[in-house]
């Protein structure tokens, strides 16, 4: 039996999304929502999508629809997956999934009550990447270091800079360098090394805008984890996974394409992946396992409750509140 997807959104990632679709067999695309008659049906002719929806009451009631994929702006994500779920259709929304971890347990417990599953699109955690690094990691160990960065220069940044504000830049949408890159550095540090002790995490803010680029160090025992991102500017480092016997290099943070790792002294030898080139089929797949009861959501959860949580001890530390910032006066960088 197909999973039917409705689909909320209508970006790239979306894009995205019905590329690799199209790879899965089980996978129909049924619907799709957008805020107008007019381009809910443009988009369903563009797509061949047999349903157009424009209220978010129509999408709930299609019984042609089993499950949702959301794409919106961050801060749609939460009423929308819980509106669906609440119509018993199984959701699997972009990261981050949630605002906050309190918006992330209402999901949740929407999802427990209506016997549906939740999951977060996070391409970085389906496939046969972070297996590979963990059973790498069991050659170097003990862990002494890490580090994950995620740099990026963003055409929106050139947009604000002109005075076109897009979402990603918007404090009122849940935008933000942290929320759109840090987020996958986050979820790599849980995934391969779980929960840590404390945290220090600093941003450096737009003015009137949104936090553009900032840096997490997260304390383990025995070692430290770095974490850098942005949205003005690009750096090539790659992530490291450092033990006292050996080294592991993957990249990139948010859905890896290599990996390679040496002994202490040894040469580099690579890690392989084999990553289909159209990676969210992964987490096309894993999902619809879940939805038929054929694999445990359990592991994927927690991942996204830990990240949840120290994304949000990282904004409480950094000054994040999703509201255009003015600058502090100790902040002296020259942005424009």
């Amino acid at each position: 039996m197909k999973v039917r997807f409705g689909i909320i959104g209508s970006n790239f990632i979306v894009d995205w999304f019905r590329e690799a679709a199209a790879l899965c067999p089980d996978c129909e695309l049924a619907a799709v929502y957008s805020r107008t008659k007019e381009r809910a049906e443009m988009l369903a002719r563009e797509w061949g999508v047999p349903h157009a929806h424009h209220t978010l009451e129509s999408l709930a009631a299609d019984e042609t629809v089993d499950a949702v994929y959301i794409a919106s702006p961050n801060v749609c994500h939460a009423e929308q997956a819980i509106r669906m779920m609440e119509a018993g259709k199984h959701v699997l929304c972009e990261k981050p999934m949630a605002i906050d971890a309190g918006q992330l347990a209402q999901m949740e417990a929407a999802a427990k009550a209506n016997g549906v599953v939740l999951l977060e699109a996070m391409r970085s955690a389906h496939g046969p990447v972070v297996p590979a690094l963990r059973s790498a990691m069991e050659e170097i160990g003990p862990i002494r270091g890490a580090s994950f960065s995620y740099c990026q220069y963003s055409s929106r940044y050139d947009k604000w800079k002109a005075g076109i504000v897009e979402n990603a830049f918007d404090p009122m949408m849940g935008g933000g360098a942290l929320t759109d890159l840090g987020v996958y550095c986050v979820h790599m540090l849980v995934m391969l090394l779980g929960q840590p002790c404390a945290i220090s995490a600093h941003a450096d803010f737009l003015p009137g805008s949104i936090d553009a680029m900032g840096d997490l160090t997260a304390r383990y025992p025995g070692f430290n984890a770095s974490l850098t991102y942005s949205k003005i500017h690009e750096s090539s480092c790659p992530c490291e996974v450092a033990g006292e016997n050996g080294t592991i290099q993957f990249g990139p943070v948010g859905a890896p394409r290599w990996a390679r790792w040496k002994k202490r002294g040894g040469e580099w030898k690579t890690i392989g992946l084999a990553i289909c080139d159209k990676d969210m089929y992964y987490e096309i797949e894993d999902f619809i396992a879940m939805v038929r009861g054929e694999l445990d959501p359990a592991p994927w959860r927690r991942w996204s409750g830990m990240a949840a949580k120290l994304l949000d001890e990282a904004r409480s530390q950094a000054g994040i509140d999703y509201r255009p910032h003015a600058p502090r006066p100790e902040e002296t960088r020259d942005f424009v």
